[in-house]
């Protein structure tokens, strides 16, 4: 934090004789909402650049505008697998510098014809190198935590099978949501005469360097988060990967010495099928946060905004509408009082309003907590082989209100022991995701404590609460369907409440979620129980109470109508039916 100094979300490791600052995209684009021109800076060095993140395309423009008044600024774009061409196309035709990387040669393997079962061929491959193949750690690639942990138990099933005879393999798996204690285990060396194989998802892709790694095995797929704007839903999608990613996984092998990369698809799967680069989180993600601080930045034409790659434009009206209603924007699309306070938080709008709004409901520091718990993430830890008591230990938490309840539970039940470290392992509460949160909170408090908003607490009284949550979320709100499951109040998908979730064994009739996401089923996350009322209390933009005399008599069991309709069907809008 001296001459070197770093700069996270919610955390600032900087001081007045910092020289050099190391930050995320994400904090870089938050410096230049409050100083457009980075006037502390003189140069500015974008690393990772292929990874095409949503913060890094929106600073890409902003950049390029900053450029063209500070003439004095310089910018360096750097990354192992760009497209140098392209980038220096878009920014003034610079020039382009390559420097040689310390790599050793790596042999790239291709399969003869297409893998039926990817995840059973990754792990014969793993098995055949570490039984005829020299000595080396192994780095298996597969999409996600599931995966992983599947692939991990049938590894050392298999290596139980083999018997003593045959040298030990040290299996280490790899995920974001795993305890970073588990994490670290990854770059301690494997005990001579024995190899390790670490199964990761594609975070080791470029984020980590682990050191020993010989041999890499590559089936090609990836999970991607994909935004639909029509239903308002991301869908995690397990997707082939790009070129330029297979050619970063092969490099993992070529860091200690000569590898071999053993790709689980053809050679002309690679050359003919796979995209060259991945496509831009720009173009497959929500934007609501982005168009926030686009607009709080004064950028008010987004249409016409210097996008390398421009976001489709269902997407960007799906932010714009979502903000609207919200109150963040007015009629003519521009910032409102209450958009501005909005933008101040490093948080997706519906928890910004949640969080404003819950001063006037008088709920503010409960609300905090929860805003705080959700942007920390990961708070729970399930491990495959202590799957029930992680369940029960839950599910003591479980609070018949929701989710977003049972997480403030958690936190106050985690207060009241002091906030023990020891006491998180015995309920399978991640310390460090809990401390992290106490950070995020701070930050926030002293956000609101710039703009005089009030922390009072609400005791107690749950409904007050809820109804903080329901303002910011009341377009995710979602119906018990008589037949099964739920419908969405907005665009009446079909969803179900996730099997993780406090609320999935009560199934009330009216939820707000946090999320919808689609993995085997459309599922909602971080749920809430609502009244049907609040919806038109708290968003007279969005819902009305139906007149009942304008209504047939099967319709006037119905509570609720929207105020407008997207719909051919004029009755598509309604709410609920209301047993009698």
């Amino acid at each position: 934090g001296s001459t070197v100094g770093s700069a996270i979300r919610f955390e600032d490791c900087t001081s007045p004789e910092t020289v050099i600052k190391y930050m995320t995209d994400g904090m870089l684009l938050r410096e230049t909402l409050l100083d457009d021109l980075l006037s502390q800076y003189c140069l500015i060095m974008l690393d990772e650049a292929h990874e095409r993140t949503i913060h890094t395309d929106v600073l890409f423009g902003l950049l390029k505008k900053t450029c063209a008044r500070r003439p004095d600024l310089k910018i360096i774009v750097t990354s192992a697998t760009l497209d140098a061409e392209k980038f220096s196309s878009y920014f003034f035709n610079c020039p382009i510098f390559t420097i040689p990387g310390r790599t050793f040669p790596v042999e790239v393997l291709y399969t003869k014809a297409p893998e039926t079962d990817y995840m059973d061929a990754a792990l014969i491959t793993v098995m055949q190198i570490h039984l005829t193949e020299p000595e080396g750690d192994i780095l298996l690639f597969l999409t996600g935590q599931e995966e992983i942990d599947t692939s991990c138990q049938v590894l050392y099933e298999r290596m139980k099978g083999l018997g003593p005879s045959v040298p030990d393999l040290h299996i280490l798996p790899v995920y974001s949501s795993l305890p970073s204690e588990m994490q670290t285990r990854i770059f301690e060396a494997a005990p001579a005469g024995s190899r390790k194989v670490i199964v990761a998802t594609n975070i080791a892709e470029a984020s980590l360097t682990i050191d020993g790694i010989y041999y890499v095995v590559d089936p090609g797929f990836a999970k991607q988060k994909v935004f639909n704007p029509k239903v308002g839903m991301d869908s995690l999608v397990v997707a082939p990967i790009s070129q330029a990613s297979a050619r970063q996984r092969a490099g993992r092998a070529g860091r200690t010495g000569p590898g071999k990369c053993f790709r689980l698809y053809t050679e002309s799967a690679y050359k003919n099928e796979m995209l060259a680069t991945a496509v831009p989180e720009i173009q497959r993600t929500n934007l609501g946060t982005t168009t926030l601080t686009l607009k709080a930045m004064g950028i008010n034409d987004l249409l016409n905004f210097d996008f390398m790659d421009p976001p489709p434009p269902q997407t960007l009206i799906s932010a714009l509408e979502q903000l609207y209603n919200l109150g963040a924007l007015d009629e003519e699309g521009l910032l409102t009082r209450l958009g501005r306070k909005m933008a101040e938080f490093p948080l997706e709008p519906p928890m910004s309003k949640m969080l404003i709004a819950s001063v006037d409901l008088g709920c503010s520091d409960e609300i905090l907590t929860i805003v705080a718990m959700l942007s920390a993430q990961n708070i729970y830890y399930r491990p495959r082989e202590k799957q029930a008591a992680a369940d029960q230990k839950k599910a003591k938490f479980f609070q018949p209100e929701g989710d977003h309840l049972s997480l403030l539970t958690v936190y106050e039940s985690w207060k009241a022991q002091k906030f023990s470290s020891p006491w998180c392992f015995e309920n399978f509460l991640q310390a460090r995701s809990l401390r992290r949160m106490q950070d995020v909170r701070k930050q926030l408090l002293t956000i609101m404590d710039r703009y005089k908003l009030d922390v009072v607490t609400a005791g107690r009284n749950f409904n007050k609460i809820r109804r903080a949550i329901c303002s910011g979320f009341f377009f995710h709100s979602a119906k018990k369907d008589p037949q099964e499951g739920y419908k969405t109040c907005v665009e009446n998908t079909p969803t179900y409440i996730h099997p993780a979730s406090a609320l999935f064994q009560r199934q009330p009739d009216w939820i707000v979620y946090h999320e919808l996401v689609l993995t085997t089923k459309e599922y909602m996350r971080e749920c809430c129980v609502i009244e049907p009322r609040w919806l038109a209390e708290l968003a007279p933009r969005f819902f009305r109470l139906c007149d009942p005399r304008k209504i047939s008599k099967r319709k006037r069991m119905e509570r609720l109508e929207p105020l407008y309709d997207r719909f051919n069907d004029p009755q598509a809008w309604r709410l609920s039916k209301r047993r009698a």
